[in-house]
């Protein structure tokens, strides 16, 4: 992990949500990042396959965590998810951050969750403006 501030990585790393939830920051770069978060029972929908809102969350950190990598507060403009595949309990996720447009006060983030063969579960994409 480089490119960084030491403060702002252990801001992020030390999100209560993220550690209520289970999910990892793995990497952090300026501009992008990576998440992960194994599927667990609680984690689980009346379906039993994994709630969406887990999955957002997951994707959510990697871009919070990207679009904080800079060390000037990012605050959520606009976020979607599109809902790809289900996975079974055990499975361990992966979300991946990048940067895909940085102009003035305003970036934009494209961020993939895979599983663990590296298949696409879900896209998230966000926008976040810098005051």
């Amino acid at each position: 992990m480089t490119g960084v501030d030491d403060e702002v990585r252990e801001r992020i790393d030390a999100d209560p949500f993220c550690e209520t939830l289970g999910i990892e920051l793995v990497s952090l770069d300026a501009g992008s990042a990576r998440t992960a978060l194994t599927v667990t029972e609680d984690l689980l929908n009346f379906h039993g396959t994994p709630h969406g809102g887990a999955i957002y969350s997951l994707a959510d950190a990697a871009f919070a965590a990207a679009s904080n990598s800079h060390g000037e507060t990012a605050l959520a403009l606009e976020t979607n998810i599109s809902y790809l595949d289900a996975v079974e309990v055990g499975e361990t996720l992966t979300a991946t951050a990048e940067e895909t447009h940085l102009a003035g006060a305003t970036a934009e983030y494209e961020i993939v969750v895979t599983d663990e063969a590296d298949d696409r579960v879900a896209t998230f994409r966000g926008r976040v403006y810098r005051p």
